[in-house]
């Protein structure tokens, strides 16, 4: 391998470790926070269901890369200006881009997978609801006990593309410093002259990395299928 093949090759191995740290982490805390979004917009009450619309709204109504430049830009500057942050214990994690990128994507997820969940949810028969509350649940019980896990096998497959999404997402971080797969391959683009061979090689990492992805949701469904 040459010189320059060993040095593409580092760089974009370091772009990937960030890359998938990034896209594990937003993965989780999003689609964790994706259920009660979605439970706050089925609620009957306006003080929870209407934030959770205008948080559905907001996102979903607006460009990824908007959103990071907003929370990059926008709250980065903010807290850099209030005195008790700037010179807490916290601020060296604050002034990076990466905690900027995380909380963008996380909800950013969070927002579209609340739909999906929300979806799936109104998709299950009321009669379902109906066979737990003649067995005394209460209706938090029927909630987690009765719905959610029907509603998980229904969503499971548009959360699959909603994580794939999500990875390709994450290249977006590059646009504010994150040293992630594509920015690896721009620094190595500036750094040689060579523009075919990094955006070729982090074009297949995007590739090899969603092709994961998707395998591991396509066994999980797999197995769902096969227990119910």
């Amino acid at each position: 391998m040459t010189e320059f093949g060993h040095y593409l090759a580092s760089q974009l191995l370091a772009g990937i470790q960030t890359t998938v740290i990034l896209f594990v982490g937003c993965a989780l805390v999003g689609n964790l926070l994706a259920i009660p979004v979605a439970l706050a917009r089925l609620s009957a009450r306006p003080w929870l269901r209407y934030p959770a619309v205008a948080f559905i709204l907001a996102f979903r109504g607006t460009p990824l890369l908007v959103q990071l430049y907003l929370c990059y830009f926008g709250v980065g500057q903010l807290l850099a200006g209030v005195p008790s942050i700037r010179y807490s214990p916290l601020w060296p994690m604050l002034r990076g881009a990466y905690c900027y990128a995380f909380l963008t994507l996380s909800l950013n997820t969070a927002a579209y997978c609340g739909e999906i969940w929300r979806g799936a949810i109104q998709a299950i028969p009321h009669g379902q609801r109906e066979a737990g509350q003649s067995l005394g649940l209460s209706k938090t019980r029927i909630m987690i006990s009765v719905l959610l896990p029907q509603a998980f096998r229904l969503a499971l497959p548009a959360i699959g593309g909603q994580n794939i999404l999500l990875l390709k997402g994450t290249a977006l971080a590059s646009t504010i410093t994150v040293f992630e797969l594509m920015g690896a391959a721009n620094l190595v683009r500036a750094q040689t002259f060579r523009v075919y061979e990094p955006l070729f090689a982090a074009a297949l990492g995007y590739f090899l990395l969603a092709s994961l992805v998707t395998a591991g949701f396509g066994f999980f469904e797999r197995r769902l299928a096969r227990r119910y």
